[in-house]
């Protein structure tokens, strides 16, 4: 399930009841509420170890994902979320629709989590959420121990408090460790590869004549495939400039258009001739994601520039074991003509879904102290691997590994681990780091390609949030422009000969001048600089 793959908040959401009257006011408290009647504050212990309160508190928890698990304390994570909080979740889903309908209503849960803090209702948490700041200062200041402060700071408003926390929140220093796994690779199936002797793909003419040859001693596969394209974030688009290192700004720290870089250019060029030899399939542009999975499954490409790895680790690890001597593995694709870097990114210092405390909270101490346990070292552990001893064991160096039992559980009956233990799913406040200290996280099909990886991360932090306003005319713009782009590099990639190519081209950079490109780069550049600033870049 990909991390970016659900945009599911709408352009603007209805805050009336939660705005001006700010309803439900500020925290509920009473004396069975109140952490100062329950237990002393102390920053070296987290709270819900100190807590004496016997009643266990209920708390209603909307997650905007109608594909949400809603079972709580039936399985081995939350079931031991549940004793050590002493706490009872009911968790109810939606789409925009219902999360609109309870702002409009100001019946509020306890809890909220969305998809985009960056949209009206994130922008205006201030109005309806408790800050996360205050709620950590009055009732669990270890939450200070083990939250990441660059994530946390990211996410302030400009009153100066932040009032939501992500989860996958990768920042500088979680790309410096080296313990963020990428998931993007070039691959190609190892029996060919062996088979062709080793040939590369790291040149225009390289990538061409290694094609070529595939096309030629293969027929019967798809030499070149690549997941859907989108909107300028396909394997195409965004993925490909990544590998060429395309510069994020220009010299003078303004928006670049990283779709007219000229060396990205000349490798869209590569692809069109590679089309037009036959080595790309007109499937790849129809098949949706079903279609690509069944291919990835029955290794019919014999070449993928897949973007998401761990989505389709399930897919791959399936044909290999089927066919272990034609296994996929990661070799240097496409490379920088020009000398840059590759520089690949994931998940951003924004993260995926964003958990807010409502001002209706019934008990704001039990609120600060589900965030503290879950981004602790303890609750990152319980989350992923369950209970040491029990689900998992841990060597002298610290590395996971799941019990026999639970291993062959997980690869053989994946319905009866996901309803019993839930380890990996519960991911409210889950982190790549915590993924690699065991093997067992991912499939050994992706093991490989992540070990591939290492060291050809870059984070594109200062692009993050960098579109124009929703509801804006400029944010209308770009929502046009970047169809217009897809439905180019399409065409571009698909064209007959050079005329068509460079037609297709042109109709990408008349669309920008006629749709308020210049205001979108100014506004682009601008939230650049703040971004600049909130990092402490120079």
């Amino acid at each position: 399930m990909s991390k970016l793959g659900f945009g599911l908040l709408a352009s603007t959401f209805i805050l009336t009841a939660c705005g001006g009257e700010e309803t439900g006011g500020e925290a509920n408290s009473n004396d069975d509420t109140a952490a100062e009647t329950r237990y002393e504050l102390d920053a070296t212990t987290p709270a819900w170890k100190l807590d004496t309160k016997e009643e266990t508190t209920e708390l209603t928890w909307y997650v905007n994902a109608d594909w949400w698990n809603k079972d709580f304390g039936t399985d081995t994570v939350t079931k031991k979320i549940k004793e050590d909080l002493n706490i009872d979740i009911e968790f109810i889903t939606g789409d925009d629709t219902k999360l609109n309908t309870l702002f409009a209503g100001g019946d509020m849960p306890d809890l909220i989590t969305t998809f985009d803090p960056n949209s009206e209702i994130g922008k205006k948490a201030n109005s309806w959420a408790l800050s996360l700041n205050d709620l950590a200062d009055q009732y669990d200041p270890h939450f200070y121990e083990v939250y990441a402060e660059e994530t946390f700071n990211w996410f302030q408003l400009e009153d100066g408090k932040t009032y939501g926390y992500p989860n996958y929140s990768n920042t500088q220093e979680d790309y410096n460790s080296g313990m963020i796994p990428t998931t993007t690779a070039f691959v190609i199936r190892k029996d060919i590869y062996d088979a062709l002797g080793q040939p590369e793909f790291n040149t225009p003419e390289k990538f061409l004549e290694s094609l070529d040859k595939i096309t030629t001693e293969y027929p019967e596969l798809h030499a070149l495939g690549f997941n859907e394209v989108g909107t300028g974030t396909g394997p195409l688009g965004n993925t490909l400039q990544d590998y060429l290192g395309v510069p994020l700004e220009t010299e003078d720290g303004d928006f670049y258009n990283r779709n007219l870089d000229e060396d990205y250019l000349l490798w869209v060029e590569t692809l069109n001739e590679a089309y037009r030899n036959g080595a790309i399939s007109d499937d790849s542009f129809a098949d949706d994601s079903t279609g690509f999975a069944e291919k990835t499954k029955t290794g019919k490409y014999a070449t993928m520039i897949l973007d998401g790895t761990v989505q389709q680790s399930g897919n791959l690890q399936i044909w290999s074991n089927s066919n272990p001597d034609g296994v996929y593995i990661a070799v240097d694709g496409p490379a920088s003509t020009v000398g840059n870097e590759i520089t690949l990114n994931q998940s951003g210092i924004s993260g995926w879904m964003t958990t807010y405390v409502t001002k209706q909270i019934s008990d704001p101490a039990k609120a600060i102290q589900i965030f503290t346990y879950l981004l602790s070292e303890e609750g990152q552990l319980l989350v992923n691997y369950g209970i040491e001893g029990e689900t998992y064991t841990k060597d002298e160096d610290g590395l996971i590994t799941f019990t026999e039992e639970i291993k062959e559980m997980q690869q053989s009956d994946a319905d009866r681990f996901k309803k019993e233990h839930r380890m990996g799913e519960f991911i409210f406040f889950a982190h790549d780091k915590h993924k690699v200290l065991s093997s067992d996280s991912f499939q050994p099909a992706i093991h490989q390609m992540m070990e591939w990886g290492e060291g050809k991360l870059y984070p594109h932090f200062i692009l993050e949030n960098t579109a124009p306003d929703q509801g804006t005319q400029e944010a209308r713009s770009l929502t046009n422009i970047e169809t217009q782009w897809a439905n180019s590099l399409i065409s571009m990639v698909r064209a007959g000969n050079e005329t068509e190519f460079d037609a297709a081209l042109e109709t990408y950079k008349t669309f920008l001048d006629e749709n308020n490109w210049e205001s979108i780069v100014e506004i682009r550049s601008g939230k650049i600089a703040e971004n600049k600033e909130k990092l402490g870049i120079e």
